[in-house]
């Protein structure tokens, strides 16, 4: 999962494993079980980064800091990353990182709007569709040279901190639109 993405097949899964499908099954009789099982942990990271950057005592040295280091967890872990940007597995454990890793991010961008760091216009929404479209970026180009994903990454980041929009920030419920449902949104 973490070279081939989420739709490896449990044939695959289990060839790796070295054992049967049938033990593989029995384990994990449901794909999220597994997703959750070889998960938690990285999950568990992004949360740990999450809140090291909100600790920083420069907002926007810590939302660049933070999408760093989480795009650099996915560029080594495919499944992590179409996970974290909504790959179609509603699970548990997803929902509680987002849960876990949005306030963080929210009170990162606010800080950094409220010391004019980034227009006024800006909320964490913002971060997420950057996380989308450098994913997509990444997700096109994995094995290749990690510039592109990085000169994406700053190109979008950049966008942020120099953009005015009308409208004000997207409500959570667009965040969670952005994404795709976990078991906590319909």
């Amino acid at each position: 999962m973490a070279r081939e993405g989420l739709g490896v097949t449990y044939e695959q899964i289990a060839r790796a494993a070295g054992t049967g499908m049938g033990t593989v099954y029995r384990r994990f009789p449901e794909r999220s079980d597994l997703v959750d099982a070889l998960f938690a942990e990285h999950i568990d990271a992004v949360v740990g980064l999450a809140r090291e950057a909100s600790a920083y005592d420069d907002a926007w040295e810590g939302v660049c800091w933070f999408m760093v280091r989480q795009f650099e967890l996915e560029r080594d872990n495919r499944a992590l990353g179409e996970l974290l940007r909504g790959g179609g597995q509603s699970s548990e454990l997803v929902a509680r990182g987002r849960r876990e890793i949005t306030p963080h991010v929210t009170g990162l961008v606010e800080r950094a709007v409220a010391a004019g760091q980034l227009p006024p216009t800006t909320g964490a929404g913002d971060l997420v569709l950057v996380h989308l479209m450098v994913g997509a970026v990444m997700d096109a180009t994995r094995g290749s040279d990690d510039r592109l994903w990085r000169r994406a990454l700053h190109t979008a980041l950049a966008g942020v901190r120099t953009a005015t929009h009308a409208e004000p920030p997207f409500p959570d419920t667009a965040i969670d639109r952005l994404y795709g449902p976990t078991e906590e949104t319909p």
